[in-house]
């Protein structure tokens, strides 16, 4: 179809905390656009975000959606964001293609620590960003207060770019601090102009003097005008916001509330006014601009109709349908309202459409005509799994599905990971929480037909020995009829070091066990390893063949693996046998004030703690490092998020094995590998 040129356009993500009304935001810049006739609501499930099933489910997003629209003759699309931290992923890929973000929080003071990470990332990438702290219909709030706490968590400096206006705990309007014109609020309508509210003076002469000095920190001109009390005109202030803004030098803060439209049509006038275009967003991440076809994937969905979709940022050039881009033709090029499509014939620079059929293409990948000549643009790095469970198809013939579908499952989410586990068999799915794992067993339910079966991992236990034990005979004699089987050895088993793991050895002399026959004894004492008296594979152990004897006829290689078996089977349980458990280095991010906890946290699980320094970067921010056994991670991430209000985190690595301590051991040995707790990887 064609459509009418715009003579804009404005990519803007909406981003913020779980519960903070940004897919009803959404649904407020729909409405007051005319892009929908009538608001839908999270609760019934009828909004243009959050229309995935499983969204619908909980009432929650859990990826994101896009949503096109009109104003003041700009093409607006708008990518709205889960909230939840186990989705941060979805997150933080759409914002490396957009030009602007929306953080939507709510004016509740404790809760605003949860912004950090969002900021850290938006800076970072210097992401230009609004705030629009929403439900301020919902509470009582200083605004003064509300705001010192949101600078606290941010490195950019913030700046109230509008006053509300509360008449007890209710939204009835506003005051613009760079007009000084104050508004009143009116449900379904514009706000009207009215006069300056006197009791409301001193508190936006403070708000607007603070907006004016952050500002002249980057206008030398600005500044001069302050000092000498000259009032700088609108249109000044205005410039400054706008270059500020697109450069991320300042975060400008908005108030309204989303549910009754308050506050939204200046939100949008001052993303038409002062977000930057998708041109200067382009030449600041693009080392040079040009007019070859060139864009990025922020997002892959596998739709039950029509196959894969890739959402993609245009960077340069026209999207023609039918183009090839890494060797790849498209099947079509669409413009996304929720999961509604709308067929177009071309899409250019600075727009972000959905590609069908881009096979092979992950998220975050480069697309172009010549994929040689690409620039390979800069993605959002994978967060790493922290939470695991083992899955088993319900019907065993869909085993031979199953990693044709997790492998689209990840491509739609690139934060999960799966492996088959070397040591305990099982098929593990990796995710961000317990919440991210079972919103992909519902995909792979719905989308795959494949219901899934889990429990928690079996930990990965291993078990050595204490004590060397010397001369142990093996010997395997076997009659039954023609060629008998005959082998005979003397085997000696040490200990070794930790993590030395496995070393055979021979001294046999005046031939007493053939050469060919000795590959047969090593063999044999491997097998019997990987499944050692407790039940575990059995490592840092030496093995030494020092004597035996064969038979001329009757002997045979595997012969004297069968007697290296048995030497093994007697020997082994004389060697002291003891379980050994794989423990992790652990590193935990933190705010500082929840340190206490998390050291608490770690100890409780018999953590060791090896210390805790100040972030890197993060101002108020700590690490703590520390072992940890692998059997005490698997909800780890629950009680750590619990205790941070859901910003704690942690990356780990395998360190070591070491002893189980006896009582646990005998309980772990009693009920199972997880010994009522556990996780593996």
């Amino acid at each position: 179809m064609n459509e009418k040129v715009k003579s804009g356009s404005r990519n803007v993500a909406i981003v913020g905390p779980y519960l903070s009304g940004k897919t009803t935001l959404l649904e407020s810049l729909l409405f007051v656009t005319g892009a929908i006739s009538r608001k839908g609501t999270v609760k019934d499930g009828n909004t243009v975000g959050d229309s995935a099933n499983e969204s619908r489910d909980r009432h929650m997003s859990v990826e994101v959606s896009a949503a096109s629209t009109e104003y003041s003759d700009t093409r607006f699309t708008f990518i709205d964001c889960p909230g939840s931290v186990e989705f941060a992923q979805e997150t933080y890929n759409a914002l490396m293609g957009v030009d602007a973000a929306i953080v939507v929080c709510e004016p509740i003071r404790d809760r605003v620590l949860t912004l950090a990470p969002l900021f850290k990332f938006l800076d970072d990438w210097e992401i230009p960003h609004i705030v629009f702290v929403n439900k301020m219909d919902r509470a009582n709030i200083n605004v003064l207060d509300t705001l010192h706490a949101l600078k606290a968590v941010s490195s950019r400096p913030l700046v109230a770019h509008q006053y509300p206006i509360l008449q007890g705990e209710e939204l009835i309007g506003f005051i613009d601090l760079v007009s000084e014109q104050a508004y009143q609020y009116h449900a379904g309508a514009p706000a009207d102009p009215i006069p300056f509210p006197e009791n409301l003076k001193a508190e936006e002469h403070i708000a607007r003097a603070e907006m004016l000095e952050a500002l002249a920190n980057f206008d030398d001109h600005l500044l001069e005008e302050l000092l000498e009390d000259i009032e700088p005109p609108q249109e000044e202030i205005l410039k400054d916001l706008k270059l500020e803004l697109g450069a991320d030098l300042v975060v400008p803060v908005f108030f309204g509330a989303a549910e009754l439209d308050y506050g939204v049509r200046p939100l949008l006038e001052a993303l038409l006014r002062e977000a930057p275009e998708p041109e200067s967003t382009a030449e600041r991440r693009l080392s040079k601009v040009g007019n070859t076809p060139l864009a990025q994937v922020l997002k892959t969905y596998y739709t039950p109709q029509g196959g894969k979709l890739s959402l993609v940022r245009v960077w340069q050039g026209k999207l023609t349908d039918g183009i090839v881009l890494n060797g790849i033709r498209i099947g079509g090029i669409y413009r996304l309202m929720g999961q509604q499509q709308q067929y177009i014939n071309e899409a250019g620079a600075g727009e972000i459409v959905a590609l069908s059929r881009l096979e092979g293409v992950k998220t975050g990948d480069t697309v172009a005509i010549d994929s040689q000549q690409a620039i390979a643009l800069p993605k959002a790095e994978n967060l790493e799994p922290v939470y695991a469970l083992a899955i088993t198809p319900e019907k065993r013939n869909d085993e031979v599905k199953l990693s044709s579908a997790i492998t689209k499952l990840l491509e739609e989410d690139p934060s999960l990971a799966w492996e088959q586990h070397g040591d305990t068999h099982e098929v593990i799915l990796w995710g961000q929480g317990e919440i991210h794992l079972q919103v992909a067993l519902d995909r792979l339910r719905r989308k795959y037909n494949l219901p899934m079966s889990t429990h928690l991992p079996q930990v990965p236990y291993k078990e050595t020995i204490r004590k060397p034990v010397a001369a142990i005979h093996g010997r395997y004699k076997h009659q039954s009829g023609g060629h008998g089987q005959f082998g005979d050895v003397f085997l000696d088993i040490q200990p070794l070091p930790r993590g030395t793991g496995f070393n055979f050895s021979e001294k046999i002399v005046g031939g007493v066990v053939p050469r060919q026959y000795i590959p047969g004894v090593e063999m044999g004492v491997r097998e019997f390893l990987t499944h050692g008296p407790l039940g575990f594979p059995v490592v840092d152990v030496a093995v030494t063949l020092t004597n035996g004897s064969y038979h001329s006829v009757d002997s045979s290689e595997q012969a004297f693996k069968q007697a290296a078996r048995l030497a093994m089977q007697t020997g082994i349980p004389q060697a002291q046998p003891t379980l050994l458990e794989p423990i992790l280095r652990v590193l935990v991010t933190t705010p500082s004030e929840f340190t206490s906890k998390v050291l608490q946290l770690l100890s409780g699980r018999r953590g060791q703690i090896l210390g805790y320094e100040g972030r890197d970067d993060w101002q108020g921010w700590d690490n703590v490092s520390a072992f940890l056994p692998q059997a005490e991670m698997q909800n780890f991430i629950v009680e750590l998020r619990s205790l941070t209000l859901g910003v704690g985190s942690f990356h780990w690595e395998q360190d070591h094995l070491q002893e189980v301590p006896e009582k646990l051991a005998e309980r772990i040995l009693t009920n199972g590998s997880n010994g009522g707790n556990g996780n593996g990887k």
